[in-house]
């Protein structure tokens, strides 16, 4: 059988990192942490034992001050069962194996146990790609690997239910950030640690004239009115449940007390049947 390629160069992954951690930009960490707060107390329980997988521990600790930091790598650093709350905090969308990550999340939470994700999805940083691509297929006729290719929210919300997780939801947060320039943005994925680690990179730096048309191309498609320019993150957030006898079912189809209608306060139209006929 042969072994897909994989995804992501780890070992290029943790030099970034380690060079972002030196004066990081964390702000998207303090933001989706922040959500993490809102959405915990929504559940309305208290954890005791959770863990939280991140590559850049600090925004997570203020929220879970008790939680074991589990590094990000392909083997985590779980022992079964022994969590209420397994967070996987802005790094899946690195994984070479994702559905693999929430499997070790999943035998690491004890029965009725709580697995929430967050990490960015498919429209993030569109712009970027968009100028980048615009701009090397207009120089050189073709096009590498330059930013990681990021799930779109269906497919990653079906991950869940592979990984034997109940009650699976997705759903997803955009923000929208803007930059005096494109070069801050560049500077900010900098700090961020979140720069090119593809395996399938090219391993030479990006040609001077692609940069610079691109940057041209980025500046004149997406300022703003105020003159800076936009840049988009989509943070998908998953959330699913370890499995428990106890736990609230889905009703089987046609078994509803109320009508959806009636919820709504809409008109109920009949299948096949058109307003107004």
């Amino acid at each position: 059988m042969n072994t897909p390629p994989l995804l992501t160069d780890r070992a290029a992954l943790r030099r970034q990192r380690a060079r972002a951690a030196r004066a990081p930009e964390l702000f998207l960490h303090e933001d989706a942490a922040d959500e993490l707060y809102e959405r915990l107390q929504e559940v309305n329980r208290t954890f005791t034992s959770p863990a939280v997988i991140t590559a850049f521990p600090e925004p997570w600790r203020k929220i879970l001050s008790n939680a074991k930091i589990v590094a990000d790598s392909d083997l985590l650093d779980l022992e079964e069962g022994a969590h209420d709350l397994v967070v996987h905090a802005m790094c899946l969308h690195w994984a070479n194996d994702p559905v693999g990550q929430m499997v070790q999340a999943a035998r690491a939470l004890e029965p009725d146990g709580l697995f929430l994700a967050v990490m960015f999805g498919g429209q993030t940083l569109n712009e970027l790609r968009a100028a980048l691509a615009q701009a090397e297929a207009a120089i050189t006729g073709g096009l590498s690997p330059r930013v990681l290719p990021m799930g779109e929210i269906r497919d990653l919300g079906a991950l869940l239910g592979r990984a034997g997780f109940a009650l699976p939801v997705a759903d997803a947060v955009t923000r929208k950030v803007t930059y005096e320039t494109p070069l801050r943005l560049l500077s900010d994925l900098r700090a961020m640690g979140e720069t090119n680690a593809l395996a399938a990179r090219s391993r030479h730096f990006t040609r001077r004239d692609i940069m610079s048309e691109a940057l041209r191309i980025y500046s004149d498609s997406y300022r703003e009115p105020d003159g800076r320019v936009r840049a988009t993150f989509e943070m998908v957030w998953l959330t699913g449940w370890k499995p428990h006898p106890k736990q609230q079912k889905p009703l089987r189809p046609g078994t509803a007390a109320n009508r959806l209608a009636d919820a709504l306060g809409t008109m109920e139209i009949p299948t096949g049947d058109k307003p107004g006929h």
